[in-house]
């Protein structure tokens, strides 16, 4: 069945399914949700391919990109899958963490631990800066970073480029408590490319920029490079900030390395790595880069714009602040030994 937004819901049961070579079908197990191969693909039937084959009725995330381990969520219902133009999309009902979004057999989000990455990734950059007026948003198609820049009043101008449009429309299906950042007047949605949408902005239009990107392949690939982080040091105004999801310490501090190198020879003012935990992400943390360009300082460990209690209902935000603080702001940037290393080496 299909909404007004043209997203399809899918809302039976899925069928257990053997190994792709072996090309048969199982009935249902005792739980009424499939195990069928890994993989990012769809095949012709439409069944998740991304559902474990170890045990049935359980989702396993399982990537290049952490290779030798897969983290697991126990499937209640497929609630919604679809191919879009760049990528596999597929919702689920979860037995433990509510409703779990999955971008090419990836977890994006849940419904439990959203909040450790959507309030970290806004309000790190935000709360390092006064009076922040123009934000741009690359990615979040979700609308969660969107819910969360929202709670600053001193922003006039909330943009955001998402490429994929399922990802917006689905969203707004299934997480409306994540999606509700597309209801501020504020906010202005344009779907496309952000590697070309920056390339298009007037130099130095914004005071900040989040980068809420999935990981460094596919669609996600050019937001990782040297000359996307250049067209961002230029759409922004001296001493604004970026702040871009920077990957696992304990999985990948090989492409940490790299970004964080690509991010001292272009932002002339800070430069700092934080880190949050995110129990559905790989390892169970996620980092962010935070910098600033050059102009008026910025000192990310040491918030100047404190959002709290009193801001905690502010605009279109339906809830109070789950994660985030000023002690947890601070507390983001201090980093283990064997991080600390590689990163502070990068500064020399």
């Amino acid at each position: 069945m299909a909404d007004d937004s043209g997203v399809t819901a899918f809302t039976g049961d899925l069928p257990v399914k053997r190994p792709r070579e072996e090309g048969v079908y199982e009935e249902n197990n005792e739980n009424g949700v499939s195990a069928s191969t890994v993989s990012a693909e769809m095949n012709d039937s439409k069944e998740p391919d991304y559902i474990s084959s170890v045990i049935p009725g359980w989702f396993s995330e399982i990537s290049p990109m952490w290779p030798g381990e897969a983290h697991s969520l126990k499937v209640e219902k497929i609630l919604f899958q679809g191919k879009s133009l760049y990528q596999n999309v597929m919702v689920f009902q979860s037995s433990t963490y509510g409703k779990v979004l999955v971008l090419d057999g990836v977890i994006q989000l849940t419904e439990r631990d959203e909040c450790a990455y959507q309030e970290m990734i806004t309000h790190l950059p935000l709360c390092s800066i006064t009076n922040p007026k123009k934000v741009l948003v690359i990615g979040g198609g979700d609308g969660g970073v969107l819910r969360e820049v929202s709670r600053h009043s001193s922003v006039e101008q909330i943009d955001i480029c998402e490429i994929d449009e399922m990802v917006v429309n689905v969203s707004k299906q299934f997480f409306p408590d994540v999606a509700v950042g597309f209801e501020d007047p504020r906010v202005n949605l344009h779907i496309g490319d952000g590697v070309a949408f920056l390339k298009a902005v007037s130099e130095g239009t914004y005071d900040a920029i989040i980068v809420d990107s999935s990981d460094p392949i596919g669609p996600a690939q050019e937001l990782f490079e040297k000359p996307f982080f250049e067209s961002v040091a230029r759409a922004l105004r001296p001493g604004g900030v970026v702040c871009t999801q920077a990957e696992s310490i304990w999985l990948h501090m090989h492409i940490i390395e790299d970004i964080v190198s690509n991010c001292r020879q272009i932002f002339k003012g800070s430069v700092s790595y934080a880190w949050t935990t995110v129990p559905t992400y790989p390892s169970g943390v996620i980092g962010f880069m935070l910098c600033s360009t050059e102009g008026p300082p910025v000192d990310f460990k040491h918030p100047v714009n404190p959002i709290d209690a009193s801001d905690n209902n502010q605009n279109n935000s339906k809830r109070p602040l789950k994660f985030y603080n000023s002690e947890i702001h601070s507390a983001a940037f201090c980093l283990p030994a064997f991080a600390k290393k590689v990163i502070d080496s990068k500064a020399k």
